[in-house]
């Protein structure tokens, strides 16, 4: 079986509701068959879409099998804990955390936020090498992928040092062996391409979700654990590096003495704010070195698609500030080489002509620039980008609002005006929404057409207004009524459309001949399927009788259809 993508759609949960699209900031979502499906080249892993499927459609790949056969294997399995553990786990001591992690089967429980402080360790050895520079933080690879892919002009800006997972990665296994096995286990989705792309440092990815899941299926309950001074993270306690989950977190570790407000040190959380950041850099010449910190998530690691939501983005910083213990001696000196090339890989994106964009502006009854609303209902953010979205088939007409509230409504007055019947829809003011001519000839023949009609209350136009006003008060739907108006018998049918709101009547004047020839063979084929049971049950004592009679039924049929009817339809098989 196919190993799903890290992000994925439960196709039969998608309610085509296109709050993904929107709020995707790449667009990496294509449409097929009413399904917003994740396109993988295009995607950088930000999470955005999961937040803000309402029905769940979107998910994570559920890497805990992987973990767990892992710990199945024989092999010494290490936790890389997410420094925002802090945050995940309010209330709940660093020890009793890993005892519960040494429960599940687990080696050892490091810090993540070791390696954190190496890279900050590289950086600042690379930035005074190096002076009047733009340097942009590599440490987390939602933007590292997004510059690659959006923005490789600045490429060349990118610290080329791993991240601090792969970086702590590389240190447990200079320090316990490479036959070890590692687990990383924090708020972000991202860092499963990370393991995809090297396996040969990170074995698997667990979310902080996937962790709860599973300590509830061992019924392990956090606070409830008495830890034992064997309970410490391993080979050491991380210090400076746990600041890194939070905006400025990085700034600290890497610019020693100075503060988070230094114009040598920027941070921008949040994907948008990121872009806004990136406009320029590469042809910005500064005088002394400028460091980006940035992270995609809005508040940072700390507020990443899979952190709790309990509590505020503020209380968890202020968790993460609170437990953080900063090494006196900053900066450090770097002590593992953690090089690593980026190569941009940028997207390309199709130019499309203004007439082929008109063309597919069109295909959805946008023929001016005013019928261009750019509401946004289709998830993107101009009708001119949906355009766009149509021909590079990532979009379909559909998910047009307005065209397909006009589509719906030309089939519907198309419908409503072939009905032989006389058809009205009434409000819960009982005056006339819609009409088709049948009614109009029906009630009121000095009308030319049924718009003329539209607005008027009801009662000025039938005499039996009354029922129409039974069904809005009562909710129970009149069903072939037979009332007499003037030289004719109408069976009248009224029903609700919309509870106490709107509803719908239909007039048939049975007393026309191509009515009563639907009745009487209807009521045939009635008699037909009805006694037919009986019919068959009694037929050895009938003999001949019981087929006359079903003869005689079948010719009445017959002689009032216009083509003749099958056997098999009017009264089956004997």
């Amino acid at each position: 079986m196919e190993r799903p993508n890290a992000i994925y759609t439960q196709e039969r949960e998608c309610q085509d509701c296109h709050k993904c699209i929107r709020e995707c900031p790449v667009k990496a979502i294509r449409v097929e068959d009413g399904y917003a499906r994740v396109v993988p080249e295009l995607c950088i892993m930000c999470g955005n879409c999961i937040l803000a499927c309402p029905s769940n459609a979107k998910r994570v790949r559920d890497d805990l099998p992987s973990a767990k056969s892992l710990l199945s294997s024989g092999r010494k399995v290490i936790v890389s804990l997410a420094p925002s553990y802090v945050a995940q786990f309010t209330g709940v001591r660093p020890a009793q955390l890993i005892h519960a992690l040494k429960e599940l089967g687990f080696f050892a429980v490091s810090e993540t936020a070791l390696g954190a402080q190496q890279v900050s360790a590289s950086i600042n050895g690379l930035m005074q090498s190096e002076p009047r520079q733009i340097w942009i933080s590599s440490a987390c690879p939602v933007v590292v992928d997004f510059i690659s892919k959006y923005h490789p002009e600045c490429q060349p800006h990118l610290f080329e040092v791993l991240s601090p997972l792969l970086t702590h990665c590389k240190m447990l296994r200079a320090h316990y062996g490479d036959d070890i096995a590692i687990v990383f286990i924090g708020p972000c989705i991202a860092k499963k391409k990370e393991a995809e792309e090297h396996p040969e440092l990170l074995d698997a990815v667990l979310t902080f979700e996937d962790l709860d899941h599973w300590l509830h299926e061992e019924d392990i309950h956090l606070l409830e654990i008495a830890e034992s001074p064997a309970d410490c993270f391993q080979p050491e306690e991380a210090k400076e590096g746990a600041l890194y989950p939070i905006e400025g977190g990085m700034v600290p570790a890497i610019g020693g003495s100075h503060g988070i407000n230094s114009s040598q040190f920027m941070s921008f959380s949040g994907i948008s704010n990121v872009e806004q950041a990136l406009k320029g850099v590469s042809e910005w010449k500064p005088e002394h070195n400028i460091f980006f910190e940035l992270t995609a998530c809005a508040g940072s690691c700390v507020n990443g698609p899979k952190a709790a939501r309990y509590t505020s983005v503020a209380r968890r910083r202020y968790d993460i500030v609170h437990y953080a213990k900063p090494s006196a001696k900053l900066p450090r000196e770097p002590s593992l080489e953690i090089a690593q090339h980026y190569s941009a890989i940028p997207v390309i994106r199709n130019d499309y002509s203004d007439m082929q964009l008109q063309e597919a502006l069109r295909a959805v009854g946008k023929f001016s620039v005013e019928d261009e609303l750019n509401c946004g209902g289709c998830g993107y953010d101009s009708c001119r980008d949906f355009a766009h979205a149509l021909i590079a088939r990532n979009a379909e007409r559909m998910m047009c609002a307005t065209y397909t509230r006009k589509l719906a409504q030309k089939k519907a007055n198309a419908l409503l005006q072939k009905m032989p019947s006389a058809v009205v829809i009434v409000d819960e003011n009982l005056k006339i929404i819609e009409c088709n001519t049948n009614f109009v000839h029906l009630f009121a023949e000095d009308v030319e057409q049924s718009k003329d009609l539209e607005g008027s209350a009801i009662d000025a136009v039938i005499p039996f207004s009354y029922l129409f006003r039974r069904v809005l008060d009562s909710g129970e739907d009149i069903v072939g009524h037979d009332i007499r108006y003037q030289r004719s018998i109408l069976n009248t049918t009224v029903f609700t459309i919309e509870p106490h709101s709107v509803m719908c009547g239909i007039f048939q004047d049975i007393t026309k001949p191509i009515f009563q020839k639907e009745q009487i063979i209807g009521r045939a084929r009635e008699v037909i399927q009805k006694n037919l049971k009986t019919v068959q049950q009694i037929a050895y004592l009938l003999g001949e009788n019981a087929a006359d009679s079903e003869i005689i039924l079948n010719s009445i049929v017959r002689s009032f259809s216009p083509e003749e009817v099958d056997d098999s339809d009017a009264g089956g098989k004997q």
